[in-house]
């Protein structure tokens, strides 16, 4: 019994600020669930404008616009309709990632003003299991990057036996790029959040330039830029439509994830205004650019191979067939070394932190952000990511599917804070289980909030039946097809209508951003006192 004590207590997260939390209950307070320290908000708005510009530069963007031209539209349709999408959510990424900037706390957090200081773990738990999930399928993405990369090094590298069985559902040669990329990845799981900035900013300088250079060095080589842009669209009028709406939802649904989670990185800025008008610019700028230099790409390999190749992954691996010259092997060694950089980036800044946050929720006693991205990382592994891929022809839908989760919850969050309580906060009860406490609601759960998150996902149901093959009616089709802004306008309706009816603790008449317990200004007078009585301490052990 002994052993299994010291053994929990050696597994307990350090918590070097527990003395200074409002509540001593280790369940729901940990260094990384208080707000975050004045000398960790380090981020600028220049920080969130390489933040969104390396995490728009990954291979699932450089495709997205595939699947529109596909559909029948033209590139320009396409494009616009990229500009649409990400131009439409950007907005909604402010506006969620406001309480975090303003109080400096973090998505679970965030989440207990709406959903109750115990009802909030199921949203935390839902978003930190499908960042798992995703972290393995971006590492998934990521080895074959490794795989194109040590290609250009060792071309023998393509021809490695295979020695492991056909129920794995991979080969020895996939598998140790897929292990490769996962080791690469794992250093950068360790810096805390705050001063991963840097690594953004080197991503924003050095997969750009390879964008480029890959776009041009494919124009040079199709002796211009493909029969693509000259392609006129096949669908017209109200097709055409209904195909835009869809597309804008592909574009949201690639964004929710860091949508919902903005309040992570929104409570490390320097300024509550950092984020805003940096965000407002550079999502849809980058993102539009990375999608514009993934059609001209793709355009330019039906010219050069008589196909058209949608993945920069693929394209560049047909670059090392037939006897390439040691100037094309440099090239493509270089361009897939920043594809590894870009989805290293894109797991860390969308999955890895993400995980974290949501696991340090979970277990504050045992997990703080660094173990639970590990966590992440290793779930990632053991899931086997190539056979959930490859052996579900519905992967992708079920996965789209979670933006319809995810709205209903950043509905709610939404609503509690813009239009409830109107940016009146009250930082110190986020971390109690007292009954009259702000967020304690109904024993730690906010019925107003689960009415409208059922409702919000209730309105989808039956259009998600019908993109997973289910016969279903038209309406419900394209009521799916605004997934998100049917899930999250009912889970906003409803919450407001029955915060109305139900009053929260808090509501406030007018807005104002305010924490009413005034937390900040407490540690800070905590912090004084400590180093007074130092001093005190110190002066007379030297007088003695």
């Amino acid at each position: 019994m002994d052993f299994a004590r010291q053994l929990l207590k050696a597994l307990e997260v350090p918590h070097t600020r527990e003395e200074r939390a409002p509540s001593d209950l280790q369940f729901v307070s940990s260094d990384d669930l208080l707000p975050v320290p004045i000398e960790e908000r380090t981020w600028t708005a220049f920080s969130y404008v390489a933040f969104w510009t390396s995490t728009s530069i990954n291979v699932g963007t450089w495709m997205i616009t595939s699947s529109m031209i596909v559909m029948g539209m033209s590139w320009w349709q396409a494009w616009l309709t990229i500009w649409i999408g990400y131009g439409v959510m950007t907005p909604f990424v402010v506006l969620l990632g406001r309480p975090g900037a303003v109080f400096h706390v973090t998505f679970p957090v965030v989440n207990r003003a709406s959903f109750g200081i115990f009802g909030s773990l199921w949203c935390v738990f839902n978003r930190a299991a499908m960042a798992c999930i995703w972290y393995g399928v971006q590492s998934s993405i990521g080895g074959s990057c490794v795989l194109v990369m040590l290609r250009a090094i060792w071309p023998s590298v393509n021809n490695i036996p295979n020695s492991m069985p056909l129920s794995s559902g991979t080969n020895t040669r996939d598998f140790m790029c897929f292990l490769i990329f996962w080791v690469i990845s794992l250093p950068f799981i360790w810096p805390p959040v705050h001063t991963i900035r840097h690594f953004f900013t080197f991503k924003t300088i050095v997969s750009p330039i390879a964008c480029l250079i890959f776009m041009i060095w494919c124009i040079v080589k199709a002796k211009g830029v493909g029969p693509i842009v000259k392609q006129p669209a096949t669908i017209h009028g109200s097709e055409l439509a209904w195909a835009m709406v869809s597309s804008v939802g592909i574009c949201l649904s690639n964004l929710i994830t860091l949508t919902t989670n903005a309040p992570d990185f929104g409570s490390r800025a320097k300024t509550p205004s950092a984020p805003v008008i940096s965000q407002l610019l550079s999502i849809p700028l980058s993102y539009g650019l990375v999608c514009l230099f993934g059609v001209i790409v793709s355009s330019s390999s039906q010219t050069i191979y008589g196909e058209v190749i949608w993945s920069p992954v693929d394209l560049l691996g047909m670059f090392l067939d037939d006897n390439p010259s040691p100037a094309t092997r440099f090239g493509v060694w270089f361009i897939a070394f920043s594809l590894i950089i870009a989805q290293v980036g894109g797991n860390i800044c969308a999955n890895s932190v993400s995980a974290g946050c949501d696991l340090t929720a979970l277990f504050p006693r045992f997990i703080n952000i660094r173990r639970g991205g590990y966590i992440s990382a290793i779930v990632g592994l053991v899931m086997c990511p190539w056979n959930l891929v490859s052996s579900s022809s519905r992967f992708s839908s079920y996965m789209s599917a979670y933006s319809v989760f995810l709205s209903a919850i950043a509905g709610v969050m939404a609503t509690e804070y813009w239009f409830v309580r109107k940016g009146h906060y009250n930082v110190a009860d986020f971390y109690v289980t007292r009954k009259g406490s702000w967020y304690w609601y109904n024993y730690g759960f906010n019925p107003r909030a689960y009415a409208a998150y059922v409702a919000g996902i209730a309105i989808n149901v039956v259009g998600f039946a019908g993109d997973t093959g289910r016969p279903v009616p038209a309406a419900a089709t394209h009521i799916f097809d605004l997934s998100f802004f049917t899930g999250f306008g009912i889970a906003s309706i409803v919450y407001y209508t029955l915060s109305r009816m139900f009053p929260v603790p808090g509501a406030a008449d007018r807005f104002e951003e305010i924490d009413v317990s005034g937390y900040e200004e407490k540690m800070a007078s905590c912090d004084e006192d400590t180093k007074s009585k130092d001093d005190s301490t110190e002066k007379e052990s030297s007088t003695v």
